[in-house]
């Protein structure tokens, strides 16, 4: 079944996409999307910080690579290649990055603000 909005492709090469810097040894690229999912990856470096933050999207992390010091709301958990979590919309949220690696990340709905502003 084709993609539910024409300028929305079906499929996207991890290769295709550039990187974007988010902060200092954060970079991300937004991969396969629609209007009510995102899948996105997350380099960080270690010691690379993904700031205490909130929003309305339900998200999963899954740690492709790295190890990372992950907490919601008071709770931190160390995860390592293979784990993931569940985020619960408006749940307060950051990592910290130990051992240099990626996350890759879903949100649902899609995160607009992660879209490039025409």
């Amino acid at each position: 079944m084709p993609s539910p909005e024409p300028s929305i492709p079906s499929f996207v090469s991890d290769a295709g996409v550039e990187w974007e810097t988010t902060g200092p040894g954060v970079r991300r690229k937004v991969l396969a999307h629609g209007p009510d999912l995102m899948l996105a990856r997350v380099a960080f470096e270690t010691g690379g910080i993904g700031a205490r933050h909130q929003h309305p999207h339900a998200q999963l992390s899954y740690v492709e690579s790295g190890t990372f010091a992950y907490t919601i709301g008071a709770d931190t958990q160390t995860l390592r290649v293979g784990d993931s979590c569940y985020v619960p919309p408006l749940a307060w949220h950051g990592v910290v990055c130990t051992e240099a690696g990626v996350l890759v990340d879903a949100f649902t709905p899609r995160r607009d603000d992660f879209l490039p502003q025409t």
